[in-house]
């Protein structure tokens, strides 16, 4: 079926007579009210399903470690970095005072968001298409690929704040998408956006890139002068409220140069990682995404630019920025575009075969292979080192707990980088390390401004540590390997020089724990 006979609007976001045409998957009176809270609802209990299973990682430290902060030390710590997750970290302070830390509890408040980023998706493009004689269909199918891609599943396992900006963004979206149909001009509706603009800066601060999505926008519809000044003065306001975080951002921007050396922006990363997960899947969806841009654009309908500008420009302008100023982009930076590529896959879904009788069947064998092709990544995310390519730091903490005995010491190996130290397992899993001694600690985080504890370097101050040591018959020591270093570590070599030996070694997965011992005296 030609991409041609699918008509998605009208020059300002639909121009088609309204259609009389009910939904034939979610019953012949279905509202898209129902249908949308339906797919949320779905969407909330399969994301939940498994949400526990993976080991918590570097970066889901440091929000849990920043979070179990005291308030007072929280705006210090914000002063010198993460100042952009400032606001999901106190959240997270009063939820983990009232609901703890585990896994379950502390994904969960994602997982409840990407339940409100799925119902939000598909009320967005009923609303895009809602002159259009199947757009409850489009929605539908726009909701069921919100569901089932992998970036998706990814963001609602994990105790950050990009599951919350994606909710922020779509229903942000819906209110800009209402007001620019309406060619809204009263000052109420604007200083509200204003006020949400500035909120979901607030939670990302990366989702002020969506003022340029939304001013692309404005230019292609035309909307009026009096609706133009309104909406510049609400993105003004809505930064203006934002000042204190970008101000500290900005000062604050060193801390994530570190990723320059990591090698993130790739190929895989930006085309298939980014949202797909795996080739095959990523393959597919960039294929119907083409389909869906192809007949938007052949049908005039105004929301192409919405749709393609908010899938294109976030992405190009970090891109650029990550070359030409600083280095600022990761695969998660732009989680809060998925609902801009479930909608256009959705339509190229819908393009394949818009009208005729055997057109519901083509849709529904689209859509099962997309989830047959979704799924192994999917399952993936719920096995139990799916973080950061292995984090085992759960696994760790229980071998600590079931192997040492109370009395024993703990060192850490200290030379990865902050987010992926063993170290971190103690501070996620501190029951597990009940009773063993820290022996190389200098300062605790909590006391600190920064993010992580001070520790001593145990080969160098491995004789001022005799002291603590002399108590400990058994050492423990948490090392990360790394594939094809045969290089013995430098806590083993501190400890044998204070004459402990090697009793035993319990590989987990990415950390091999070492059980040293000495004779007494």
């Amino acid at each position: 079926m030609s991409t041609t006979e699918i008509s998605v609007g009208p020059p300002i976001l639909g121009a088609e007579p309204p259609s009389r045409s009910r939904t034939r998957w979610f019953g012949r009176d279905a509202s898209i009210g129902s249908v949308a809270a339906l797919l949320g609802a779905i969407g909330l209990v399969t994301h939940f399903i498994g949400s526990w299973i993976p080991a918590f990682w570097g970066d889901e430290a440091a929000s849990i470690m920043s979070a179990e902060r005291p308030l007072t030390t929280i705006w210090g710590e914000l002063g010198r970095v993460d100042a952009v997750h400032g606001a999901y970290y106190v959240f997270l302070h009063v939820w983990i005072a009232a609901f703890g830390a585990s896994e379950l509890s502390v994904r969960l408040p994602s997982v409840i968001a990407v339940g409100v980023a799925i119902t939000g998706t598909v009320v967005l493009a009923h609303q895009l298409f809602a002159r259009h004689a199947s757009a409850r269909s489009i929605a539908a199918l726009a909701g069921i690929v919100m569901i089932l891609l992998p970036r998706v599943d990814y963001m609602a396992a994990e105790g950050r704040s990009y599951a919350l900006g994606t909710a922020l963004a779509t229903w942000l979206t819906v209110f800009f998408v209402a007001l620019l149909q309406r060619r809204v001009t009263r000052l109420l509706p604007w200083l509200l956006f204003a006020v949400l603009f500035a909120v979901a800066i607030y939670v990302f601060l990366y989702l002020a890139l969506l003022a340029v999505v939304y001013g692309v926008t404005v230019l292609v519809a035309r909307p009026g002068r009096a609706f133009i000044s309104r909406w510049l003065a609400s993105i003004a306001g809505g930064v203006v409220l934002a000042a204190p975080l970008i101000v500290y951002a900005l000062g604050e921007r060193g801390q994530i140069t570190i990723i320059a050396h990591r090698g993130y922006l790739t190929f895989t990363r930006l085309f298939v990682i980014q949202w797909f997960g795996n080739p095959a899947l990523a393959i597919t969806c960039w294929v119907l995404t083409v389909v869906g841009v192809v007949a938007l654009i052949r049908s005039r309908a105004r929301s192409t630019t919405l749709l393609v500008s908010w899938l294109v420009l976030p992405t190009g302008i970090l891109i650029l920025g990550n070359e030409f100023i600083a280095p600022m982009y990761t695969i998660r930076y732009l989680s809060f575009c998925t609902p801009a590529v479930a909608i256009l896959i959705a339509v190229g879904v819908y393009a394949l075969a818009s009208r005729g009788a055997a057109a519901g069947w083509v849709r529904a064998a689209a859509v099962l292979a997309l989830i047959g092709l979704a799924l192994p990544t999917d399952i993936f995310q719920r096995t139990e080192f799916a973080k950061d390519d292995g984090s085992d730091l759960r696994q760790v903490a229980q071998v600590i707990g079931t192997h040492a005995k109370a009395g024993d010491a703990v060192v850490f190996d200290e030379t990865s980088r902050a987010s992926r130290r063993p170290r971190l397992a103690l501070r996620l899993y501190p029951q597990y390390f009940s009773g063993r001694s820290d022996v190389t600690l200098r300062t605790v985080y909590t006391q600190r401004p920064g993010i992580w504890d001070s520790v001593w370097p145990i080969a160098e101050v491995a004789p001022s540590l005799q002291a603590s040591l002399q108590a400990s018959v058994t050492v423990w020591d948490l090392e990360l390997t790394t594939p094809g270093n045969t290089v013995t570590p430098a806590n083993i070599v501190a400890l044998e020089r204070l004459g402990y030996t090697i009793s035993r070694q319990l590989p987990v997965h990415r950390t091999v724990v070492y059980e040293l011992t000495r004779e007494t005296p």
